[in-house]
């Protein structure tokens, strides 16, 4: 595994959902970040500045970006580019609806293929197909996204509208002074538009990382939504979006306990097929991988889905 950009944190550390049973507080210390830590909890929207417990936690001095609180500021202060933002959002919206209904058609195809009886060797050939179609059209999804980001960004000329500008110089002037930066989970789109605004993955040098739950899928190098059993029937997963690539090819997994049925060999199978090399890694509460120098050089309480459909504890190289 390579380090996404030549600039950018030596240590990045993912971890498990955090509310219960917290271990962010140790994994800082054990690497030594002794702060000021940036904190990120944009994905908590209207309630960001509930940070108590977690700067409690920290045991240091912190800052908190207010990146929600900022996006705001910009869209009262640019109405134009509030517009067009918007209008952004909703072409996205009806790229990944469109992106869906395909990826629903294939994964059903790649299904019934499965169950066919047929000469091993024929139903291995077809259903590597089947797989590849469905890495074409998750490839295909992402690289449409970023297009649509990029031209965004360049046609309203985002870097360098004044009220973008204003908050992107003092938020660089705030990470310059931090040591560590913590990205906590919460609503994941609304939290990588707004780093996304503000240029985050420009500003961040060599602080280092640390990113639970949706926060850590956001410091991917892409995002996948994933439920196996949502409320609302049978889940696929499915490619949201380009993240900060702060680590590269790491499929974040947070809160398998309710989210994946990992006794499902099939699916397991599937789901790591579909994104190999990319380590899918499943992190339980508490769960913690680090990250230097864009290798793995620790993991707790981490498991790896494997392509036979298996799921097993997942070991550093050495």
């Amino acid at each position: 595994m390579t380090a996404a950009t030549t600039r950018g944190p030596r240590d990045v550390v993912l971890l498990g959902a955090q509310r219960f049973d917290s271990t962010l507080g140790s994994v800082v210390r054990g690497i030594a970040c002794e702060g000021p830590i940036a904190i990120i909890t944009a994905g908590w929207r209207e309630r960001e500045d509930e940070d108590g417990e977690l700067r409690a936690h920290l045991e240091c001095e912190t800052v908190n970006l207010n990146l929600y609180q900022r996006a705001s500021d910009v869209w009262r202060r640019d109405p134009e580019l509030r517009q067009a933002h918007r209008a952004k959002q909703t072409t996205l919206r009806h790229k990944q609806d469109f992106y869906r209904i395909r990826l629903e058609y294939e994964l059903e195809a790649n299904h019934v293929i499965r169950q066919r009886r047929a000469p091993p060797e024929i139903l291995a050939e077809e259903e590597a197909a089947s797989l590849a179609a469905v890495r074409i059209l998750d490839a295909y999804h992402l690289d449409q996204i970023r297009q649509l980001h990029e031209k965004f960004e360049a046609e309203v000329g985002l870097a360098t509208r004044p009220v973008v500008a204003e908050h992107r110089e003092q938020l660089a002037e705030q990470l310059a002074g931090c040591k560590g930066i913590a990205i906590a989970g919460g609503h994941v789109a609304s939290m990588l538009n707004r780093m996304r605004l503000f240029g985050l993955r420009e500003l961040i040098d060599d602080q280092a990382i640390f990113a639970w739950s949706g926060g850590g899928m956001v410091a991917s190098d892409r995002v996948v939504l994933f439920h196996d059993s949502p409320p609302q029937g049978p889940g696929a997963s499915e490619v949201l979006d380009a993240g900060l690539g702060l680590v590269s090819d790491i499929v974040m997994l947070p809160h398998p306990e309710t989210r994946l049925r990992l006794d499902d060999a099939a699916r397991v199978s599937l789901l790591a097929r579909r994104f190999d090399p990319a380590a899918c890694l499943a992190l339980f509460a508490g769960a913690h991988v680090h990250v230097h120098d864009g290798a793995v050089v620790g993991a707790s309480t981490v498991e790896r889905l494997a392509t036979d459909g298996s799921h097993t504890p997942f070991e550093v190289a050495s």
